[in-house]
């Protein structure tokens, strides 16, 4: 039996890589993990939860009553004992500027300041 140059031949090892395909499976998930921490720690995204009232529905404020507030349906009128905030003066988001203002003001049944 001969043996040829090509059966006594040991295979060239390979040279090693640093991540190779569990890196190349790996990598997206880790950018989309990242990404999704980031929106998570700034509260980017998620200011729909935060909104003072739900899309269709608009703010009213509780006459005399610094803290009273509800929301009515868009086309509807504030029932007895609300009233509308003023034009341009509507708080859309909790926290806002409008809403931290209106948190201590008190409205008559006319929709007049009447203490801040």
């Amino acid at each position: 039996m001969t043996v040829t140059t090509q059966q006594t031949r040991r295979p060239r090892p390979r040279p090693r890589t640093t991540g190779g395909a569990f890196a190349r499976r790996s990598l997206p998930g880790l950018v989309a993990a990242g990404l999704t921490s980031a929106l998570l720690l700034t509260g980017c995204g998620f200011q729909i939860h935060d909104r003072v009232c739900s899309p269709g529905r608009y703010p009213v404020k509780a006459v005399g009553n610094a803290t009273g507030g509800d929301c009515v349906a868009d086309g509807q009128e504030p029932p007895e004992g609300w009233v509308r905030y003023p034009a341009g003066q509507v708080p859309e988001w909790v926290d806002d500027e409008w809403d931290r203002h209106w948190s201590t003001t008190v409205f008559d049944a006319e929709g007049r300041v009447v203490r801040e």
